[in-house]
């Protein structure tokens, strides 16, 4: 029996509600927990669920998560057959005179559902913080007989499906008569006669489409709890490698509640916050509630509460910086903030 799955993740969105974020990067490619991008979970998650063929569709500033992604060595997905596989959207997705998305993608790509030996498929945004086993829905998708299953979590739709591969290249092909713009509108469609199923996913999620979710989410991280449901040992959530030393803490350097990746330099205080890889925090620096990307610097005396600052960002000596949960203060990717500011 055939039940071998295709991984599809479909990274054609671009949410206005994420802007200071994806400035230069897709939403699929943000850095989340300290050293892991969004698409690690859902990645991962297939990875883990036995699928050996995954085909990445993106669309908007995609040069980032390609870097990320290399070869697919860090997923075991560089092979020989099947493997990862990456194709960027065509120009004509670019077009501004009609509504193009996913479908329109694959179409593009048919060859590639064409040629998969796989029965099943499993279509899955970049954005959604999960550690989800599809070879169990597989399972559940089968005994309960649907065409397609939508993985729910609380109620609220996590935009990922399963369906045949055959189903699949007919819902392709049949696109643009139906007025499909992809998965989510078949689900949402009354008129056909498919099974849609739902399926319960009863770990920890987050789908992450907007700064305040992303903020919040960062934040449920630092506790014990969702941290054991995300990162479990036995289905491990896997990233880019990356080789740098432990982390130097000053005598100064104080940690509270925090998340510190590898490779830092922690000279001030720390207190509920996640700070990713070679960050420096200066003397009589203060950092709460914050979110703190690769290679930033934040200088001596600085005070930050409620901010993100994004990768290789610079804060000047004494600056003091507060935001809120509702509106979390950003400084964006590569920039240096000299001024005082609250909110």
């Amino acid at each position: 029996m055939n039940n071998r799955m295709l991984g599809v993740i479909d990274a054609t969105t671009y949410m206005e509600a994420l802007a200071p974020l994806i400035e230069q990067r897709s939403i699929a490619a943000v850095p989340f927990a300290g050293r892991y991008r969004l698409i690690d979970f859902v990645l991962s998650s297939m990875v883990n669920s036995g699928i050996e063929s995954v085909a990445i569709f993106p669309k908007y500033q995609y040069r980032s998560l390609m870097d990320h992604l290399g070869s697919g060595k860090n997923w075991d997905l560089n092979r020989k057959r099947d493997g990862l596989f990456f194709f960027p959207s065509p120009d004509l997705l670019f077009s501004g005179e009609r509504r193009v998305g996913a479908f329109a993608h694959f179409e593009q790509h048919i060859d590639y559902f064409l040629r998969s030996r796989q029965k099943y498929a499993v279509i899955a945004n970049g954005y959604t913080v999960c550690n989800i086993d599809f070879g169990a829905v597989l399972k559940r998708h089968i005994e309960n007989g649907c065409d397609v299953t939508e993985i729910r979590h609380r109620g609220r739709s996590l935009e990922m499906y399963l369906l045949e591969t055959s189903l699949l290249l007919d819902l392709i092909a049949d696109y643009k008569n139906r007025g499909y713009y992809s998965i989510v509108d078949v689900v949402r469609d009354y008129r056909h006669s498919l099974s849609i199923c739902d399926d319960e996913y009863s770990g920890y999620a987050a789908v992450i489409d907007s700064v305040k979710q992303y903020f919040c989410a960062s934040m449920e991280l630092l506790d014990r709890d969702v941290w054991e449901q995300l990162f479990l040992p036995s289905h491990p959530i896997y990233t880019k490698v990356k080789d740098e030393p432990p982390t130097k803490y000053g005598r100064e350097g104080h940690v509270k509640r925090s998340m510190i990746a590898n490779g830092c330099v922690i000279e001030g205080t720390v207190e509920n916050s996640v700070v990713f890889r070679s960050v420096k925090i200066g003397k009589g620096a203060v950092v709460r509630n914050s979110i703190i990307m690769q290679k930033c610097q934040i200088g001596d005396g600085c005070v930050l509460d409620g901010v993100i600052m994004d990768k290789d960002a610079k804060v000047e000596p004494g600056v003091v910086l507060q935001g809120t949960v509702e509106q979390p203060f950003i400084v964006r990717k590569g920039t240096v903030q000299g001024e005082v500011i609250s909110r």
